[in-house]
């Protein structure tokens, strides 16, 4: 059956999701989750609920799915070394340098590739595979087939969520919270400006960002018959009473095989919804039917959570079936002893029992009291007695017996399996390159490519895929210069059934003597690395460390653009074993989303026509159209860091990029000769990003 994975934002929550037919949960330990703001865990909790789920059969996956700097790596280590030895199943990890170090320091522990790694691709599994992965999350944009042809080939499990918030942008590809507020979605504190008013127009009283909840109960068959191996309910914020109803609805449905009644479709609604749920990306079925809001109504406390609560509450939830077995005889100690079906044995011994004056105890009177397991988590599947006629044993005696028995059991149960701890060698400092970093550009269409621009010799220029392939006239002046090299530029996000696509239009460019190709998804290192491409790496990778950049150059990338989300002088400290870049002009993207957002705004979708959002503030953020109709949400105002060119030229980059997004090709040429010192252009309204104030 299905492992059903609930969220425990809570010790509270635990015994909710545990009461209510949960297989494993998954909870925070420290300050290096992606819900930072749920109550997560002291050791002493964390300690004692991995033992509380341990003697109940109940998995503990410990998130750790945060990106890191290099002063929190040895920190995080050690959390998860703690998290090991305190007995978690698994920890679940986003950042690809903590990845490698639990990797090499803890063997023995099995790894999750969180949702927020983006992998959306059979190709991305096997990668998070290589790099030590024995369970992929999926992301949630995909449909029932997709996930089935993944599953059908992967090398490791598989884990959907089938139930929770939906995040308008591919998980780990959202900035909208860091770059406008400072709080990273990629660091556990996403401030969901997705939920808040927008408008294509003037009027900005719509949601065309917010997402209904997701819910698959009624597609659980389906998802077992696709391969799935867990399910994940999300709500780590949410209250237990929640945790409660949803993970009771979906465990009964899997145990019986059935979709749930009306009453309990009726009560997920109530427990939380946004103008009810969604399953348009399982079943292929995008539009504007997907989006909703917290309405008023929504959010009144229902009448079912204080029954919830009361059920979770009260008693312990006999869920462990057992076997007793009871001997009796004459002149000898009484031998009880008890198994469960993982092969668990206790016995114990007690006092010899005395000749019956009146009321001799039968087999049938010691089965019963045997049974009487409430208050604990098992329940008495057989009792097996051979009892000698004639003998009396008081039954506070048998009471007090079976209570040791089952104390015994649920110690052995908890037992940790010792697990290695090899320790790991964070990677040394090294010596900074010397000297001004070179200048790459990077450009969203062919059109803003023009003999002038290739003029000013760029390192690198950076052209979408598609673009090249449509359009490659355009880049020829900057490849006959002699100093540009051109790389083609993999869309953010492509499908499995999308790939033959980009294959062809891959080796279209090869043809055309294209070497260099830039990727920015795990999933899009192997073909690319397969056709003969040198591998550059972009921001989607989302690198934030030395390790993970140690990790990307063992993945055969020759280069790399560090995350925007970092700090300067948190770039200086990354030990640059490969060529390093960062972004220092342009529109910095704030979310990849594989809805349309013209199209659910506006009913028919015009991305050539340069659309915006505009939020309550009267702000403007272009939408622009990418591979498969997906969008790209850029930030209202643009990086720009002339005049600044100090604070960067010290710490170790090999280049610079000028990032091409909404400008036309006249001032594409001037920021460019802006940046070589050759003119004074300013874009109006410009920002420093977070190089110096950072994000939390």
């Amino acid at each position: 059956m299905l492992e059903l994975l609930a969220p425990a934002g809570s010790p509270e929550s635990v015994v909710a999701a545990v009461k209510n037919g949960a297989n494993a949960v998954y909870m925070g330990f420290g300050s290096f989750n992606a819900r930072r703001n749920a109550k997560n865990f002291t050791e002493s909790e964390f300690a004692d609920i991995v033992s509380y789920c341990r003697a109940r059969g109940v998995k503990v996956y410990t998130t750790l799915n945060t990106l890191l700097t290099d002063r929190e790596l040895p920190e995080a280590l050690d959390l998860a070394e703690r998290a090991c030895s305190y007995g978690a199943d698994a920890i679940i990890v986003q950042d690809l340098g903590i990845m490698r170090a639990i990797r090499e320091a803890l063997p023995d522990i099995p790894i999750h590739a969180s949702t927020q790694m983006s992998i959306h691709s059979l190709d991305g599994v096997k990668k998070a595979a290589e790099l030590g992965a024995s369970r992929v999350v999926l992301a949630r944009e995909l449909s029932r087939e997709e996930i089935a042809y993944i599953c059908r080939n992967s090398p490791v499990e598989i884990e959907v969520f089938c139930h929770g918030a939906l995040c308008m942008s591919y998980s780990g590809q959202c900035y909208m919270s860091s770059v406008i507020g400072r709080r990273s979605g990629n660091r556990g504190l996403c401030a969901q400006p997705c939920r808040l008013n927008y408008g294509m127009g003037l009027k900005t009283n719509e949601y065309p960002l917010s997402l209904k909840d997701l819910c698959l109960v009624e597609h659980l068959q389906d998802l077992e018959k696709c391969g799935v191996s867990c399910l994940k309910i999300e709500g780590r914020m949410r209250r237990p009473e929640y945790v409660a109803i949803a993970t009771g609805i979906y465990s009964r449905a899997l145990r019986y095989g059935k979709n749930p009644t009306k009453r309990e479709l009726s009560d997920l609604e109530a427990a939380f919804s946004r103008q009810g749920f969604t399953d348009a990306y399982f079943t292929n079925s995008k539009g504007p039917g997907m989006f909703g809001i917290r309405e008023e109504s929504d959010k009144k406390e229902p009448s079912i959570f204080a029954e919830a609560k009361k059920a979770y509450s009260s008693g312990d939830g006999a869920s462990i079936p057992v076997r007793f077995y009871a001997v009796l005889r004459r002149d000898r100690q009484m031998c009880l002893g008890v198994e469960d079906l993982s092969g668990n044995r206790i016995s114990v011994t007690g006092p010899v029992p005395q000749e019956s004056i009146s009321h001799p105890l039968t087999e049938e009177t010691l089965a019963e009291q045997l049974s009487k397991t409430g208050g604990t988590p098992y329940r008495a599947e057989s009792v097996q007695c051979i009892v000698d006629e004639g003998l009396y044993l008081p039954l506070s005696v048998i009471n007090e017996q079976r209570r040791l028995l089952l104390t015994r059991l649920s110690e052995k149960r908890s037992e940790i399996k010792l697990r290695r701890y090899c320790g790991y060698k964070f990677s040394p400092e090294c010596e900074n390159i010397s000297g001004p970093p070179k200048l790459n550009i990077s450009v969203m269409s062919a059109k803003q490519l023009t003999p002038e621009l290739a003029s000013y010799k760029p390192a690198i220029l950076y052209v979408p895929l598609e673009e090249l392939s449509h359009n490659f006239s355009r880049v020829a002046p900057f490849m006959r210069n002699g100093v540009t090299k051109v790389a083609a530029a993999l869309p953010p996000v492509f499908h499995d059934d999308e790939k033959p696509r980009i294959r062809g239009m891959l080796e279209k460019a090869r043809a055309a003597g294209i070497s260099d190709a830039l990727v920015g998804n795990l999933g899009h290192i192997e073909l690319a690395a397969s056709m003969g491409f040198m591998l550059h790496g972009d921001t989607g990778l989302n690198i934030f460390n030395s390790e993970a950049l140690r990790t990307a150059q063992e993945m055969g990338l020759i280069s790399a653009a560090l995350s925007f989300e970092l700090r300067f002088r948190q770039i200086q400290d990354i030990a640059k074993c490969i060529d390093t870049e960062i972004i220092t002009y342009g529109r910095l993207p704030l979310m990849t989303t594989e809805n349309c957002v013209v199209k659910t705004a506006g009913g028919s979708c015009s991305c050539d026509n340069s659309p915006q959002l505009r939020d309550r503030r009267g702000l403007m953020f272009p939408v622009v159209r990418v591979f498969g109709c997906r969008n790209v949400i850029l930030n209202t105002k643009k990086l720009f860091l002339c005049g600044r060119e100090q604070d960067y030229m010290s710490i170790g980059l090999w280049a610079e990029r000028l990032s091409f997004t909404t400008e036309n090709a006249r001032e594409c040429q001037m920021v460019t000769a802006r940046y070589l010192g050759l003119d004074t252009f300013d874009p109006q309204g410009g920002t420093a990003g977070l190089y110096y104030r950072g994000v939390e």
